[in-house]
């Protein structure tokens, strides 16, 4: 990989029983880590305008590839994907740097992570960042269920779920045109519209929008997924109503100061009643779509940093 932006070389780490390749920056900030969690389909390099900035301000950052992604282990079993295992790669990853807790920053899938690791570990969060992805309520009704009952079968979340193996093979053959045609700005507004959203992503010829990001910088995210395929990462979605069962015992409420940052062009939506469960919350937003730290890297840099101090 290309050393863009000064990007940290990766080590490979045993924990938790995987691998997990983790770039790290900022050593000599010891006992003031934090840890940027990715979303889907990303990849640590997601995070490389954050990380000067971050180590400037004194951070150790520490940057995995989640397990499924880049040259981290992707295991076999669909439930070595549940939430259980994202959030204890995590918790191990701090017992190998010997830290007590963290501060957690976690982007789209990165912060539905980072959100359950102040549910089931809530001792080794010290604050947390989350971009995109507000609070997941846990409802009545398990996640995959009631998204098919409001958003129906096509729903790319559901569809994953129901076909499996169909959108994997479809965004295998047409990875690089995928993550083009995905990772743009200012798309013309077309709704949720068709739930085969991926899949017409994955085969539409021609993008809309502008590019998010350089094509050489697109190219670390290509080779990754063209090494280890789509099934690994889109399994962490095949545990949704797992994940809502194994958080049936733990306390809905986060008590650690949080900061959430909305993108107004994204197509998430924000939940209004955040304070309900997160009650020492601050929340931000910027004029933005879904890719915040991509599109807008120095107003985002400027928030977090502000909002740390």
């Amino acid at each position: 990989m290309k050393n863009n932006n000064e990007f940290p070389t990766p080590t490979l780490i045993a924990v938790n029983g995987v691998e997990l390749e983790v770039f790290e920056a900022g050593q000599q900030n010891l006992g003031r880590p934090i840890v940027l969690c990715h979303g889907w389909p990303e990849h640590a390099y997601s995070w490389r305008h954050q990380v000067s900035p971050l180590v400037e301000a004194g951070y150790h950052v520490i940057i995995p590839n989640q397990r499924g992604y880049g040259k981290s282990s992707c295991p076999k079993e669909v439930t070595a994907y549940d939430i259980e295992h994202l959030t204890g790669d995590l918790v191990a990853l701090l017992d190998h740097y010997e830290y007590k807790d963290a501060i957690f920053m976690g982007h789209d899938w990165g912060a539905s992570v980072v959100w359950s690791m102040a549910l089931l570990h809530p001792e080794r969060v010290r604050k947390m960042i989350n971009i995109c992805l507000p609070y997941q309520i846990r409802g009545e009704k398990p996640w995959l269920d009631f998204m098919e009952e409001v958003f129906g079968d096509d729903y790319y979340f559901v569809h994953f779920n129901k076909q499996p193996g169909v959108a994997d093979a479809i965004l295998d053959e047409n990875a690089s045109q995928f993550l083009h045609n995905l990772y743009r700005k200012n798309v013309p507004a077309q709704g949720l519209g068709d739930g085969m959203e991926m899949i017409n992503l994955a085969k539409a010829t021609k993008p809309l929008g502008e590019a998010v990001m350089s094509d050489e910088d697109l190219s670390v995210y290509i080779s990754s997924f063209n090494k280890t395929g789509f099934t690994p990462s889109i399994n962490w979605y095949r545990n949704l109503n797992r994940n809502w069962h194994l958080l049936a015992d733990v306390s809905p409420i986060i008590h650690q100061p949080t900061l959430m940052v909305y993108g107004e062009k994204d197509s998430i939506p924000p939940l209004p009643n955040i304070k309900d469960f997160v009650p020492n919350i601050d929340v931000k937003s910027l004029n933005t779509g879904h890719w915040i730290q991509e599109e807008r890297p120095a107003e985002l840099n400027q928030m977090i940093l502000e909002w740390l101090e």
